[in-house]
C-alpha cells in the first residue's frame, strides 16, 4: 500500500467517524430521554473506567494477583487512598505513579 492510499484511508475513516458523531450530536437536543435513563447514564463513565483499570491492576500477568508482589495493586491502593483523602486528580496520579515505580524498584 503506497502513501497516497494510506492517507486516503485515514481521511475516509476520519470522515466516517465525524459523520456518525455529528449526526448524533446534531439531533441530541431534539430527543428527550426518560429521567431514569438520564440518571443511569451518569454512571456509565465510572463503570467503563472501572472495567478498564480493575483487570489491569488485579491481573497484570493474566491471572489474579492479590499479593504484595503486585506493584500495580500497591499503586492502585495508594491511588484510591490519596484520591479519597485529597480529592485532587493530579496529586493522586503523581503520588501513585511515584509509589508504583518506587515499590517496583526498591522492593521487587
Amino acid at each position: 500500500m503506497n502513501d497516497v492510499n494510506i492517507w486516503l484511508l485515514i481521511a475516509l475513516m476520519a470522515l466516517v467517524t465525524f459523520s456518525i458523531r455529528y449526526a448524533l450530536y446534531a439531533r441530541a437536543n431534539s430527543v428527550a430521554l426518560p429521567k431514569r435513563l438520564e440518571q443511569a447514564l451518569k454512571y456509565s463513565a465510572p463503570c467503563v473506567l472501572t472495567a478498564i483499570w480493575v483487570p489491569a491492576v488485579m491481573m497484570p500477568s493474566g491471572e489474579l494477583a492479590l499479593n504484595l508482589n503486585n506493584p500495580y495493586l500497591i499503586g492502585g491502593i495508594i491511588a484510591i487512598v490519596i484520591g479519597w483523602w485529597k480529592k485532587n486528580i493530579l496529586l493522586t496520579i503523581v503520588l501513585s505513579m511515584i509509589s508504583f515505580f518506587a515499590y517496583k524498584w526498591l522492593v521487587l
